[in-house]
């Protein structure tokens, strides 16, 4: 099953310094249909002004991803974490037993991020932090995991405490991949930037994609398109 959800369906907020699309149901928009997938609880399409930004708020028990698409955003936490992360590379806030953090946009220009939050297998942990840069090359006509529970990618990307996975690719108009979940994975797929076909369902930029009960992914790029992922347990 593939349910294409177009970026105009989704839930819209501007605040002024703070133009946002969610695709689940998060703070003033509800929708009983699109509560979460999976252990994928949020995923956000922010646009952050110039100089502005999140002030310090508190989180727990949530796995926090910030891919940056466009600019820059600065973190600082209670824990004593501070970084800046520029577009293409991800970080990741493992909220466990409580921590506030500040995210704001301290460049010149406006800056884009995907803000996906999962649910951790197990309450409590400890709270951490870390960045990591991903340069767009290694991702291209692959997914590459970015962030991931598992301990075969370990090596390689940032550590989330769930099962799940954060992936990154690249195509060139015209290029194909394909990707194999596992029976028991559910994916949610994002053109961060492009136009894709996936198994003969046509995708534009930001929208959203619903995937379950698909063993293999076949993704055609209709123009030259950055794609961010998710798998997911169910």
């Amino acid at each position: 099953m593939i349910e294409v959800r177009p970026f105009a369906s989704l839930g819209h907020a501007n605040h002024g310094w703070l133009d946002t699309a969610h695709h689940f149901s998060f703070a003033n928009y509800f929708d009983r249909n699109r509560m979460g997938w999976g252990n994928l609880r949020v995923w956000n399409d922010d646009l952050i002004a110039p100089q502005t930004g999140f002030p310090a708020h508190p989180h727990a028990d949530m796995e926090i991803i910030t891919y940056v698409r466009k600019g820059a955003i600065t973190h600082r936490d209670s824990v004593g974490n501070k970084g800046r992360t520029e577009a293409g590379d991800v970080q990741v806030m493992s909220a466990g037993t409580g921590i506030t953090h500040s995210e704001f946009n301290l460049e010149d220009e406006e800056t884009r991020i995907f803000q996906i939050w999962i649910l951790p297998d197990q309450r409590g942990h400890r709270p951490s932090w870390g960045a990591r840069p991903f340069p767009k090359e290694t991702r291209e006509g692959q997914f590459v995991p970015l962030a991931s529970g598992f301990a075969e990618d370990a090596e390689t990307t940032l550590p989330i405490r769930a099962q799940g996975r954060v992936l990154g690719s690249t195509l060139r108009a015209g290029q194909t991949l394909t990707y194999t979940l596992a029976p028991n994975r559910k994916a949610y797929l994002v053109p961060s930037t492009g136009e894709i076909d996936i198994n003969g369902h046509h995708v534009n930029e930001r929208d959203g994609v619903a995937i379950e009960n698909e063993t293999t992914l076949t993704i055609t790029a209709q123009k030259d398109s950055e794609i961010i992922m998710v798998e997911t347990a169910n």
